[in-house]
């Protein structure tokens, strides 16, 4: 716990660089945490920890050197809550350590599928989405960046419901909600 993880709670924490009880989530695991800049609650995964190096190059995550393998799973269209059409991709990716998820892609020429290396701090964490092309993370540094460990709040464990919505057609498909219902 820290003060993020109380409404109402100012000024230092008790503990370990001001968490209580904590412990530092594993790569891969989903947490929620107060954004770094805004009043905001943000879902992410876990992809960088403390020393490691984490780059997108051409779309393709690279770990301390290292690209992550992913395979391809399917193709599919997305009608967004805004009625606009995406081709999307569903790839597995294969984070080090064992941690298999289900990530979603546009292509691999977005807007944040280059970035330089990003070296992770002692006491930081790299947070990515797992729609990928439509995530604003840790690639971003002037709006979330690497976020702090005393701002986690928990890791998430289940979803109770989505507020999340899109309009399926005969070929169209809800990937994001698909994507949220498999969450580990």
């Amino acid at each position: 716990y820290s003060k993020h993880s109380l409404p109402f709670a100012t000024g230092s924490f008790p503990g370990t660089n001001g968490r209580l009880f904590g412990q530092n989530p594993k790569r891969g695991d989903i947490v929620v945490f107060k954004h770094t800049r805004e009043e905001l609650v943000m879902i992410k995964r876990v992809i960088g920890l403390p020393g490691d190096h984490v780059q997108v190059r051409g779309g393709r995550l690279i770990l301390n050197g290292e690209p992550v393998r992913r395979e391809k799973v399917t193709d599919f269209v997305y009608r967004d809550p805004r009625g606009y059409e995406h081709d999307m991709q569903k790839f597995i990716e294969h984070l080090p350590g064992g941690a298999d998820h289900t990530i979603l892609e546009r292509s691999d020429i977005e807007r944040n599928d280059d970035t330089p290396v990003y070296v992770v701090p002692e006491g930081y964490l790299f947070m990515m989405g797992d729609n990928r092309d439509n995530s604003a993370d840790s690639r971003i540094q002037s709006n979330l960046g690497l976020v702090p460990l005393e701002n986690l709040m928990g890791r998430a464990e289940i979803i109770s419901y989505s507020l999340s919505k899109c309009n399926q057609g005969a070929t169209l498909k809800c990937g994001v909600e698909r994507m949220l219902s498999r969450l580990k």
